[in-house]
C-alpha cells in the first residue's frame, strides 16, 4: 500500500492530482480517509467554482466563500425619514423636452 503522506508535497504542486491519485484511493478503500475530508473536498472545489464566476481569482476570495454562511452579519434598523420629507420635490416632467424633439430644427428651414 501507498503512503499518501508521502505523496504531500508532489500533491502541494499538482493539486490537481490529489483526487485521481492511486495513494488517495488506496488509503479511502482501506478507510483510512474519513468521509469528511471528502466533504471538506467538495466545498472547496465548489467555492472555487463560485470564486472563479464571480470573477476572483485569490485565496482571500476563496477563504471568504467558505466562511460567509457563518459570518455575523448585521441587519439595519429601519430610519425614520419624516424630517427629511421637507426635501421631497416632484419628478421632472420631461414633457417640454419632447416638444423640443418634436420640432422642427431652425437651421434647417
Amino acid at each position: 500500500m501507498l503512503d499518501l503522506e508521502h505523496y504531500l508535497d508532489v500533491l502541494s504542486h499538482k493539486p490537481g492530482a490529489f483526487a485521481g491519485s492511486k495513494p488517495l484511493a488506496q488509503w479511502s478503500a482501506a478507510g483510512r480517509w474519513p468521509a469528511c475530508y471528502d466533504e471538506l473536498w467538495e466545498r472547496l472545489r465548489a467555492a472555487v467554482v463560485s470564486m472563479l464566476s464571480h470573477g476572483a481569482c485569490d485565496v482571500a476570495a476563496v477563504r471568504y466563500l467558505l466562511t460567509e454562511a457563518s459570518l455575523h452579519k448585521g441587519r439595519p434598523a429601519p430610519i425614520d425619514v419624516g424630517a427629511l420629507a421637507r426635501y421631497d420635490r416632484p419628478l421632472p416632467d420631461l414633457a417640454d423636452y419632447d416638444t423640443l424633439l418634436s420640432a422642427p430644427c431652425a437651421g434647417n428651414a
